[in-house]
């Protein structure tokens, strides 16, 4: 058997070999470029491929590798945004994704940033680069006097929820499904009371038709004066021009941003400021009040460790047995 994995960084090959070792009987080959219509022969013979990448997966890409026989395909990641789905179901694609790799990872990083924005750290760090040792203005803002609005209770957000009530801040959320778990730990309230109420506002949630954009012009309007956003979800959640906007009167206080809508042009990758063709990502970047990270919420060693083991078992399983507790259902 043969599994051949696309978009693989250095960090993750131990973990590779560490598989390997548990399964002798698989070869493992691999490639650091992504799937696209240029690499997709590379992996033909294979019985499977392991996938990673912000970018769309291409229609032609997915038809190539179909027709090289190969249509077990497990993501490392979440999201399958980027794949067409009715195109995969049409090739006779099976899909696994790791849906729960650290939900600490990423719920961590979003209570790290959010006491950023409290303390104003960024502000202080471009003090401190000029030799600016003084306090004032800068006074900060204390996590346990807050009120912090978790959209999306899934396993990330509930494990945030949790971080920050231990601060002692008080948590209200909204999801689709209640947990029972956050009993007498957050507030269940409607999307539009969250808004209203929440100093702080931190997204859990993934992008769908129904959340795109679901931070705009309207919704903005309806927060409070001064509010804070975190946003290691998904960057198409927030519509970047009407955040700009809010930002210039000060509806919103500040905002990390560990994802953007256009994030695959800039994300991962070494990039010249002055070629860089993405306006909001300027304004943006800058701004003493915005934190802005490349999509690095998940990256610590034991989500990458998981996230490789996971998937390639996964596409083992769908090899041997055509299926896995994995399988994504369109």
């Amino acid at each position: 058997m043969k599994i051949y994995m696309y978009g693989v960084y250095q960090d993750e090959v131990p973990y590779i070999k560490e598989w390997q070792e548990e399964h002798p009987e698989v070869t493992v080959d691999s490639t650091t470029k992504l799937l696209d219509e240029s690499t997709v022969n590379l992996s033909k013979g294979s019985d499977g491929v392991v996938v990673f990448q912000q970018k769309p997966y291409s229609d032609e890409a997915l038809r190539q590798l179909a027709l090289n026989g190969i249509t077990k395909m497990s993501l490392r990641n979440v999201g399958v945004d980027n794949l067409n789905h009715e195109l995969v179901q049409e090739l006779g694609f099976q899909i696994t994704n790791v849906p729960v790799y650290s939900p600490a990872a990423i719920a961590e990083f979003s209570v790290t940033q959010a006491l950023n924005l409290l303390r104003r750290t960024k502000e202080f760090y471009l003090k401190l680069a000029k030799g600016d040792y003084n306090w004032a203005p800068h006074i900060a803002k204390e996590m346990n006097k807050q009120v912090v609005g978790i959209v999306g209770t899934g396993n990330i957000g509930s494990t945030a929820a949790k971080i920050f009530a231990g601060f002692g801040a008080k948590v209200i959320a909204y999801s689709r499904h209640q947990n029972k778990e956050l009993e007498g730990i957050v507030e269940y309230v409607s999307l539009d009371e969250l808004y209203k109420r929440a100093t702080i506002i931190s997204l859990y949630l993934p992008h769908v038709p129904a959340t795109d954009k679901m931070l705009n012009e309207k919704t903005f309007a309806m927060m409070q004066d001064g509010v804070l956003l975190v946003n290691t979800a998904r960057g198409p959640l927030v519509d970047e021009k009407a955040l700009i906007e809010a930002l210039n009167s000060g509806k919103v206080g500040g905002a990390a941003l560990d994802v953007m809508t256009g994030e695959t042009k800039i994300f991962n990758r070494q990039i010249n400021f002055q070629e860089v063709d993405y306006d909001e990502f300027k304004d943006l970047v800058d701004r003493p009040n915005v934190l802005i990270t490349p999509h690095i919420a998940f990256y610590t060693d034991q989500a990458i460790k998981n996230m490789v083991k996971m998937s390639l078992s996964a596409n083992l399983d769908l090899i041997k047995t055509g299926t896995s507790d994995k399988l994504v259902k369109f």
